[in-house]
């Protein structure tokens, strides 16, 4: 089940700056295990190089480069290497994502515009071009990584990535309905609170840095005890991107610990 053999997967956001294994890094390397040929790219060469690194010792094959997936002309220039490397676009995920503090007022509208880019503009940019290959061959998976913060508030002022990753779903889903009669799905995962490298980063914008405190805020806030891993969202990822999944489109899959369906 879940084979990938034959298809190739273009990853957004492969690689992880620190130790560990954050989304995009898991997700590359599970879709590689299952027979992939991966294509990641990272705005950090070295993140990516790392994790091409670990699909190669694994016996799979990956190409990466640098790519800001903000930018209409890196992202057109991803998606050709893609296609001279490889020749073909199977699968697409979406993996970049930023959170940034702040309600309206706190927030400077540079950073507000930054958000909704980062969070949902680059989903945009990949489909854009992305999109007319798949449909040529009328085949196709995309999966767009979201958050439960775009579906309800958890506890963090961060309006501008609750507003981009909400909009990133109702993209996928309006997207999903105009291509599917044209053999390409789209879906979503929404992650909640996962325990990720990212954490580190997130204490110290939303906690003053109290690492440990901040980490044991988040497992309370889970209802079954305890955040998940970058593990989980790749299982969910690659459920959404193989062929056992060929007749679900524009949904989200939730992937949190029951935090959605909880009223703390």
């Amino acid at each position: 089940m879940f084979s990938l053999e034959g298809k190739v997967a273009l990853v957004t956001g492969c690689g992880t700056q620190e130790e560990g294994w954050g989304n995009g890094k898991a997700i590359a390397v599970l879709l590689a295990r299952q027979g992939a040929k991966v294509f990641g790219v990272d705005l950090h060469l070295g993140a990516a190089e790392v994790t091409r690194s670990i699909i190669e010792n694994e016996g799979g094959e990956a190409e990466v480069m640098a790519c800001d997936v903000t930018d209409s002309v890196q992202v057109q220039e991803m998606v050709q290497a893609c296609i001279r490397r490889f020749g073909r676009i199977d699968i697409l995920v979406n993996n970049v994502g930023r959170s940034e503090p702040g309600g309206p007022v706190e927030l400077s509208e540079q950073a507000w515009q930054d958000q909704l880019d980062v969070n949902v503009t680059s989903a945009y940019l990949t489909c854009k071009y992305v999109l007319p290959i798949m449909e040529e061959h009328k085949r196709g998976a995309v999966v767009n990584i979201s958050s439960v913060a775009g579906l309800r508030y958890i506890g963090k002022p961060q309006v501008g990535y609750a507003a981009g990753k909400a909009a990133l779903m109702q993209f996928t889903k309006t997207t999903a309905v105009i291509y599917a009669q044209r053999g390409v799905r789209l879906n979503c995962v929404a992650p909640g609170l996962m325990f990720t490298p990212l954490v580190e980063r997130l204490a110290n914008k939303y906690a003053k840095g109290n690492f440990k405190e901040f980490v044991e805020h988040r497992h309370q806030q889970v209802p079954m005890g305890h955040m998940g891993d970058a593990w989980d969202v790749a299982h969910a990822t690659l459920f959404l991107a193989s062929d056992e999944s060929r007749y679900i489109t524009g949904q989200t899959l939730v992937v949190d610990g029951g935090i959605v369906s909880a009223t703390r």
